[in-house]
């Protein structure tokens, strides 16, 4: 895996160092159009049953990994997401995204988030330039 690590800026949700309230995932390439990314459910995370992430922190996650997969400059026209299972607090949220281009000229990506190994949540989403 590459050591280099994928940044949109240090206040995004996703991946900003900054941002305490955020994922603060590391984000980093393994392939062309391929990145792994983890992140850690925190206490703010919490969604409707306590204890466990909101279902918007986990497509949040889904979304951060894509966007990077997807390429700089693109944004999301249409994100779905398969909510498997629950992430509890406290868990490192792994998630794994790759990309590719499609004949109208968009970018079709594909995520899979997992915990220790099983996963939890797999989203496909529509990227292209605004």
């Amino acid at each position: 895996m590459s050591t280099e690590r994928l940044v949109h800026h240090e206040l995004c949700f996703g991946c900003g160092r900054t941002n305490l309230f955020g994922l603060v995932m590391d984000v980093a390439p393994t392939g062309e159009r391929q990145v792994h990314g983890r992140g850690f459910v925190k206490q703010d995370h919490q969604g409707p049953v306590p204890g466990m992430a909101h279902e918007g922190v986990m497509t949040a996650a889904l979304s951060e990994a894509m966007s990077f997969a997807a390429g700089p400059g693109k944004q999301a026209s249409g994100i779905e997401v398969d909510l498997q299972a629950q992430a509890p607090v406290g868990a490192f949220l792994d998630v794994e995204a790759q990309a590719r281009e499609t004949p109208d000229g968009a970018t079709e990506a594909h995520a899979t988030a997992s915990l220790d190994g099983r996963a939890v949540a797999t989203a496909r989403g529509t990227y292209r330039r605004r």
